[in-house]
């Protein structure tokens, strides 16, 4: 009780002696994506042919106090086809431009990963679900909603830096037979600066999370770190990424995992024609896959993927996609266990 009354009188205090406004500023926004995707499996099922659809609509809210504060918070209506409706905290934004969310809010290090360009579409192959290699690179930083995260303003100390800090605690939630996060904090920081003709963007960030587990396995936690650089030059963008870090896998069950030593190696090429855009990246990730929760694993879960898409911007907020991507899993250090090609066209539309 004394942590949540703390963090209401900090939002308060914050808020300061605002004006009572009739209603907020509200847009939606949402898209909507349809097409066929085609899978050829390395087990020697039958290759299928499905129709993927998938919509969503979100609403935000914002407005500004008498002092020049921004508050902000959205809400999602319909994301199907994903994991469920999401929403937002509050986001306070100062008149210096840093940011404060609060609530809800998100991890500092997952903020200041850098994006890799891969394929186009929904092509995707699903491996076995006992390999839990993790392929992205904020795949560490768990949090609870009792936290915050502060942005800063641009040129923070610096031209071209900006960093982040966040933390979260505890929400009281007990761990039965599953894990749960008890607490947080990450750090994050991007820097834009050019060289030549070409801008480069380089991102970093780092996490740990601890957790509680009042079943056989002891408690633990995860961490861990990424980094990575964007250059474009000209319509051509290359950018690669790695993290490295372990991660827990709460199941809801007994049997929680951790996933000791993953590395995740990410490179992509993208570049823009016109209304065209063209797309190739590779990732490669492996961990070693523990059953019980703080012990190092002795044989190792990995993912490598290749995709590749083309975009066309057929008209405004309307585009035409084809993807490609293959996919090699093993699992406990075996041969392949599961993966295959996958390819996917359709058309995504968004507003």
């Amino acid at each position: 009780m004394k942590k949540e009354l703390l963090i209401a009188s900090a939002l308060v205090s914050t808020l300061g002696a605002a004006s009572v406004a009739n209603a907020v500023t509200a847009t939606t926004s949402g898209s909507h994506h349809t097409g066929l995707r085609g899978t050829d499996l390395d087990s020697g099922s039958t290759d299928t042919i499905a129709q993927v659809v998938a919509s969503s609509f979100s609403v935000s809210l914002s407005e500004t106090t008498d002092g020049g504060i921004g508050i902000a918070s959205s809400f999602m209506l319909a994301n199907e086809g994903t994991t469920g409706t999401q929403s937002a905290g509050l986001t306070l934004t100062f008149t210096d431009g840093s940011k404060l969310d609060v609530i809800n809010a998100g991890n500092a290090a997952k903020s200041h990963d850098i994006s890799v360009p891969g394929g186009a579409g929904e092509a995707s192959i699903t491996v076995t679900t006992n390999n839990n290699a993790q392929t992205g690179l904020d795949f560490f930083g768990a949090g609870t909603a009792i936290g915050v995260e502060w942005h800063s303003a641009a040129d923070f100390m610096a031209d071209g830096l900006k960093i982040g800090a966040s933390f979260s605690v505890d929400d009281g939630v007990a761990a039965d037979a599953s894990a749960a996060v008890e607490s947080s904090w990450g750090l994050g920081a991007t820097y834009v600066t050019s060289a030549g003709d070409t801008a480069v963007t380089i991102g970093a960030g780092l996490s740990e999370s601890d957790w509680k587990d009042t079943d056989t396995a002891a408690p633990t936690g995860d961490n861990g770190f990424h980094v990575g650089f964007s250059a474009v030059t000209g319509n051509l963008t290359v950018a690669a990424g790695y993290a490295n870090g372990d991660k827990v896998i709460d199941n809801s069950t007994s049997d929680e995992r951790e996933i000791v030593d993953n590395s995740v190696t990410k490179i992509g090429v993208k570049y823009v024609s016109g209304d065209v855009t063209l797309s190739v990246g590779m990732t490669s990730a492996a961990g070693n896959d523990s059953a019980t929760l703080g012990t190092a694993g002795t044989k190792e879960d990995a993912v490598d993927t290749t995709d590749a898409g083309i975009a066309y911007a057929v008209a405004s907020g309307v585009t035409a996609n084809l993807g490609w991507k293959n996919v090699d899993s093993t699992e406990n250090s075996d041969s392949e266990t599961s993966g295959g090609t996958s390819w996917y066209i359709g058309a995504n539309m968004a507003f």
